[in-house]
C-alpha cells in the first residue's frame, strides 16, 4: 500500500529527532526510527515520493544541507490500494457490538467475565470493543508526561505498565497463547523505551507521538481478550482500528469520522479476517494520512457506535459498573430511579448536561440507522439495563407505572453567568454577534444563552474557570459602548450550578415548566436565568450553586420520579410531641408504600437536651436515643441542622409546645424558607402587629404555616372558617365549647355533685393541666376566640376579649396546685346555686367562647342552653363549634368531635403535615 505523508508531520517527525540528536549524539537513530515506522503505519524506508529522502546520511551524517525532504510534496496524495479485491462483508441484525469500558477488563478475573459474556453471546456474529486496562490510560499519559519533562522515573513507570500487563497475562493465558502475547509485549515495551528516550531528550511529544503511545493500552487489552476467546474454544481475532477507523480532526477535543473511508478499509481488513467473533480497540483510529490519533473523550463508547453504523449492527451495548441510565445523579438523589428507556434525543440531552449516559457524539452514528444502544452492568447480570432508542420503540413500555412527561434531570456544577445589559442593544443587528465572537476569540465555552425579547440584556452561562477571561474580553470589545452609555453593565454572578429538565414528552404536555418552577418555589430556590428550546426537549434553569441539591430533589421528587421528602424538626418531645412521632413511626411505612411520602425527622428537641441525625432518626427507639445521646439543646444550631441537608429540599419546624419564646421564631425561620407547623396558639393569640406581620410573609413566600390544631385539637375548625371566606360566605357569628377540660367538666356537673369533685375527677383523669386554674381561668379559650377572630378578619388583641374566669378570686393567689385543690371545696356554693336556676329553667351551664364579627367583639362566659341545644346534647371532653353566616344563617353548621387528648391533637398535627406534602407534590 502506497500513503501520504502530510508535510506538517514530516516536520515535526523532522524537528523532534534533530532535537534529540543534537542533545544526545549517541541516541541510535535506527532504533528511533523502528519505533516511528509504527506510528505512522507504514514503513520510513519505503516512502512515497512525498518523504522519500536519505534519512540515514541526514541523521548519521548530521547535514542538514544535504536534506530536502519537502522536495515532493506536490506528487503524494495516494489512496487505498483499489486493486484489493472487496470481500463480501456481511452487515445487519447477525453482528452484535459489545463496548467494555477499563473497569470490566480492569483485572484479569474480569476479563474472564468479559470473556464469558462473550462466549454466551447467543448472536451469530460479534463485535467486542474494549478500552485499556482500569487506569492505564493514565499511566501512559503520565509515561509521557515525565519524560517531555525529563524525569528519569519514566523508566520504572514504564516497567510498572509491563509488569502490570506481563502478571495479568500469566494469570489468564498459557502455552503457546501466552508466549507469543509475552514476546509482543516485550517488543511493544522496547519501541515505546526508544520512543519516550527521544521524547525525553528532545522536552517535546507532539499529538500524534503522544496519541501512538497512549494507544497500547488498548492494543494490550484486545489482544488478551480475544486470546482468552480463543482460548475457550472460539475463533477470534483482535482488530487495531487504526487500520479500519479514519477520523479528521474537527477541533482541539473532537474528531469527525470518515464513513465511506473506514467503510472501505473494514471490507479489507474483512477480507483478510473473515471472523465471526472480533474483538478491537476502542479510542484509537488513524487520521486520512495514516497518522495515529485517538477519538478523544469518552473515545471508546463513540468506537462503539461507529462499528455498529459500519456493521450496520442490530444492537450496541455499552458495559459499565451501573444498572443503567439514572432519572438524576444517584449521588444527589439517592431516591433517582433506573430509566428503562430514553429516545435518542432525551439521551443527548442528559449527556450534553453532565449526566454519566454517553457523550452525545457517541449517539449519532447508531441513531442514523436506528440502531438501539443499551447500557448495561456487568457486575449486575439480572439488570435489564437501559435501552437508548428510537421513541416508537421506548413508548412501548408496559410497566413503568405513572408515566412522567419528564424522563430525568442533570446538572453542571461550577458555572458563572455573564449578563451584558443596556439599552443601546434593543433593535441593533449584531450584538449578539459581537458578544459571542468576543468569547469565542478567547476559546470559552457557552453551556447556556438566555436573552429578553426586549434585546435589554443577553444572559450566558460559561465554566467559572474561564468567565474572569470571558469578562475582561467583554469589557475589552465594548470598551467604547460601556464609555458612551449604551450598555450599562457586563456583570458576572458567580457560584451558579445549572439544572436541565429533560423529557421527550414535555413538548406534548401542558403545564410541565408550570410544575418545574413551582416545584422551586416551593423549596424556595431563587432562579437566576432560564433557557427553553422551541423542541420542548429540555428546560434548563441556573440556581446557586449552594441550591442546586436542593432543587435538583425537590423537581425529583415533584415529577413523581422519587418521593416526596420533608425534613422534620420536631420541638417539644412531651405529650403531644411524643405521641406525635409514635404516630410518625407507625405511618412512615404506609405512607412511603402507598403515598411516596419520606417524612425523615432530623432532630428532635426539649428545653435541656436534643438529639440530631444526619439521615433520619430511627423512630423505633427515639426516647432510647435521646437519652443516650442526646446533646445540650441548643435552637439555633438545632434549626441550621434540620435545615441544612442539602439533600433534602423541603423543611418543615413542628412545634409541639406552648412556648411563647418557640413562638417568636416562627418569622424568621418562614423567612428562611422553614415551613412551620403547630398546635401552640402563642403565635396567633400573641401582639397583633406580630400576628399581622407573620400572616403577611406567609402570603407572600412560598414556605407554609399550618396551625389547625391550635383550635379544636383535630376538629377541622380553621380549615372550615378558612374553605367559608375563601367561597365568599360571610362570618356572622362563631360560638362554641373549645376546651375539652371544661367540656368535661361542665358535662359531669350534674344532678348534687359538687363543682370541685368533677373538677378533681377531671384532674385525675388527665383532662386538666398539671395546675387547673390553667384550665379553669378561661385564658385558653379567649386564646382561641381571638384566633378565630382574626382568621374571620377582625383585629383584635387578648386583652380585648372579657373572660369569665371559673377561678375564685381568694384562690387565684394559692402557692400550689395542691393548695387551690384543697381550698377549692369552699367556693363550691356559689356554681351550685347558678346550676339550680339553670335546670329550674330546663336548661344547662356550659363554658363557651363567642366571636361576635357583627359587632366586632369576642367574649368568652358562662351561658346557659336549652336541653335541646346541641350545646347540650356533649359528652365527655366533645368541643362543638357553630358557624352562623350568610348561607347557614337559619341553621348554623356545625362541627363537633373529640376536642382534648394527646392522640387528637396529634392527629391534628399529623394531618397538617400531610397536608404540606400535599401541597409540595405528593399524590393527594
Amino acid at each position: 500500500m502506497a500513503f501520504a505523508y502530510p508535510v506538517s508531520s514530516c516536520y515535526s517527525f523532522h524537528n523532534l529527532c534533530s532535537n534529540a540528536f543534537s542533545r544526545e549524539p549517541n541516541l541510535k537513530p535506527r532504533k528511533v526510527l523502528t519505533t516511528l515506522n509504527k506510528i505512522h503505519r507504514f514503513p520510513l524506508f519505503h516512502r512515497p515520493a512525498i518523504c522519500r529522502t536519505d534519512y540515514f546520511s541526514l541523521w548519521e551524517g548530521r547535514d542538514s544541507s544535504k536534506s530536502n525532504i519537502f522536495a515532493s510534496v506536490a506528487s503524494a496524495d495516494a489512496v487505498l490500494d483499489e486493486a484489493v479485491e472487496k470481500a463480501l462483508l456481511p452487515k445487519g441484525d447477525t453482528w452484535s457490538i459489545h463496548k467494555f469500558g477499563g473497569t470490566c477488563v480492569g483485572t484479569s478475573e474480569r476479563i474472564r467475565n468479559v470473556a464469558d459474556i462473550i462466549v454466551k453471546d447467543k448472536s451469530e456474529r460479534k463485535l467486542v470493543v474494549v478500552s485499556a486496562m482500569s487506569k492505564v490510560t493514565d499511566m501512559m499519559y503520565d509515561l509521557i508526561f515525565k519524560a517531555q519533562s525529563r524525569d528519569d522515573s519514566y523508566t520504572n513507570a514504564l516497567d510498572a505498565v509491563l509488569e502490570k500487563h506481563k502478571s495479568t497475562a500469566i494469570d489468564l493465558l498459557e502455552g503457546d497463547g501466552l508466549t507469543k502475547f509475552i514476546s509482543r509485549l516485550h517488543q511493544d515495551i522496547s519501541n515505546l523505551k526508544a520512543m519516550l528516550r527521544a521524547i525525553y531528550v528532545a522536552g517535546h511529544a507532539t499529538e500524534s507521538f503522544s496519541d501512538f503511545v497512549v494507544g497500547h493500552g488498548e492494543l494490550w487489552s484486545a489482544q488478551l481478550l480475544s486470546s482468552v476467546i480463543r482460548k475457550n474454544g472460539l475463533d477470534c481475532n483482535y482488530m487495531d482500528t487504526r487500520d479500519v477507523l479514519v477520523v479528521n480532526p474537527a477541533s482541539s477535543n473532537q474528531v469527525d469520522p470518515d464513513y465511506l473511508e473506514s467503510g472501505k478499509r473494514l471490507e479489507k481488513w474483512y477480507t483478510d479476517n473473515p471472523y465471526n467473533i472480533i474483538v478491537a480497540t476502542g479510542f484509537i483510529a488513524s487520521t486520512p494520512q495514516n497518522i495515529p490519533t485517538t477519538l478523544k473523550r469518552d473515545g471508546s463508547d463513540f468506537s462503539a457506535a461507529i462499528m455498529g453504523a459500519l456493521f450496520r449492527a442490530c444492537q450496541v451495548t455499552i458495559w459499565t459498573d451501573v444498572d443503567g441510565v439514572y432519572s438524576a445523579d444517584p449521588r444527589k438523589v439517592s431516591e433517582a430511579v433506573i430509566l428503562k428507556t430514553l429516545s435518542y434525543q432525551e439521551a443527548w440531552e442528559m449527556s450534553y448536561f453532565g449526566a454519566n449516559v454517553l457523550h452525545p457524539r457517541t449517539i449519532i452514528p447508531v441513531m442514523k440507522f436506528d440502531i438501539p444502544i443499551v447500557i448495561r452492568n456487568i457486575f449486575n447480570l439480572s439488570a435489564p439495563g437501559t435501552m437508548i432508542c428510537r421513541p416508537v420503540v421506548c413508548e412501548n413500555e408496559n410497566d413503568q407505572g405513572l408515566v412522567s412527561p419528564v424522563k430525568g434531570f442533570a446538572t453542571i456544577d461550577h458555572v458563572a453567568l455573564v449578563n451584558v445589559e443596556g439599552t443601546g442593544m434593543a433593535g441593533v443587528p449584531g450584538t449578539a454577534s459581537s458578544i459571542f465572537s468576543a468569547v469565542k476569540d478567547v476559546g470559552a465555552n457557552v453551556v447556556m444563552i438566555s436573552q429578553a425579547s426586549s434585546e435589554h440584556s443577553v444572559c450566558f452561562a460559561v465554566p467559572e474557570k474561564e468567565v474572569k477571561t470571558v469578562s475582561t474580553a467583554l469589557e475589552s470589545r465594548f470598551r467604547q459602548a460601556l464609555g458612551a452609555g449604551r450598555l450599562s453593565q457586563i456583570a458576572v454572578i458567580p457560584n451558579c450550578s445549572i439544572l436541565a429538565t429533560v423529557g421527550q414528552k414535555m413538548a406534548s404536555t401542558p403545564g410541565v415548566s408550570a410544575t418545574l418552577f413551582n416545584a422551586l418555589a416551593k423549596a424556595n430556590i431563587n432562579i437566576r436565568a432560564i433557557a427553553q428550546g422551541c423542541s420542548e426537549y429540555n428546560v434548563t434553569v441556573v440556581v446557586k450553586r449552594e441550591d442546586c441539591i436542593r432543587a435538583l430533589r425537590a423537581v425529583h421528587s415533584r415529577f413523581y420520579l422519587s418521593r416526596t421528602t420533608i425534613a422534620m424538626g420536631i420541638i417539644g418531645p412531651g405529650l403531644i410531641g411524643g405521641t406525635l412521632l409514635d404516630q410518625l413511626r407507625d405511618q412512615a411505612a404506609v405512607l412511603k408504600e402507598k403515598f411516596n411520602i419520606d417524612l425523615r425527622v432530623m432532630g428532635i428537641t426539649g428545653s435541656r437536651t436534643m438529639l440530631l441525625s444526619d439521615e433520619g432518626i430511627d423512630l423505633s427507639k427515639w426516647r432510647d436515643l435521646q437519652r443516650e445521646k442526646g446533646e445540650k439543646a441548643d435552637m439555633q444550631k438545632f434549626v441550621q441542622h434540620v435545615h441544612g441537608n442539602h439533600f433534602i429540599p423541603n423543611t418543615v419546624v413542628v412545634d409541639c409546645t406552648a412556648d411563647t419564646y418557640v413562638a417568636s421564631h416562627y418569622y424568621d425561620w418562614l423567612r428562611q424558607g422553614i415551613h412551620v407547623i403547630t398546635p401552640n396558639k402563642k403565635a396567633n393569640s400573641g401582639p397583633l402587629e406580630q400576628y399581622l406581620k407573620l400572616r403577611a410573609l406567609q402570603r407572600q413566600s412560598y414556605t407554609h404555616y399550618f396551625y389547625e390544631a391550635t383550635v379544636g385539637a383535630g376538629l377541622p375548625i380553621i380549615s372550615t372558617l378558612q374553605g367559608l371566606l375563601e367561597t365568599g360566605d360571610k362570618i356572622l357569628r362563631i360560638e362554641g365549647i373549645f376546651s375539652g377540660t371544661l367540656s368535661y367538666i361542665f358535662n359531669n356537673f350534674v344532678g348534687t355533685r359538687a363543682f370541685s369533685d368533677v373538677v378533681k375527677e377531671a384532674k385525675e383523669a388527665g383532662y386538666t393541666e398539671p395546675d387547673p386554674r390553667d384550665d379553669l381561668s378561661g385564658t385558653d379559650v379567649a386564646r382561641k376566640v381571638i384566633i378565630l377572630a382574626r382568621e374571620s378578619r377582625l383585629k383584635l388583641e387578648l386583652s380585648d376579649i372579657p373572660v369569665r374566669s371559673l377561678v375564685p378570686e381568694p384562690l387565684k393567689a394559692s402557692a400550689s396546685a395542691e393548695e387551690f385543690m384543697q381550698q377549692l371545696p369552699k367556693f363550691d356554693q356559689d356554681l351550685a346555686n347558678q346550676r339550680q336556676e339553670a335546670e329550674a329553667a330546663g336548661e344547662v351551664l356550659r363554658y363557651v367562647g363567642v366571636v361576635d364579627v357583627v359587632n366586632q367583639k369576642g367574649i368568652v362566659e358562662l351561658r346557659r342552653y336549652k336541653k335541646g341545644h346541641p350545646f347540650a346534647q356533649l359528652s365527655g371532653s366533645d368541643n362543638i363549634i357553630a358557624f352562623t353566616t350568610q348561607r347557614y344563617e337559619n341553621q348554623p353548621l356545625i362541627v363537633r368531635g373529640p376536642g382534648a387528648g394527646a392522640e387528637v391533637t396529634a392527629g391534628g398535627v399529623f394531618s397538617d403535615i400531610l397536608r404540606l406534602a400535599s401541597y409540595l407534590g405528593a399524590p393527594s
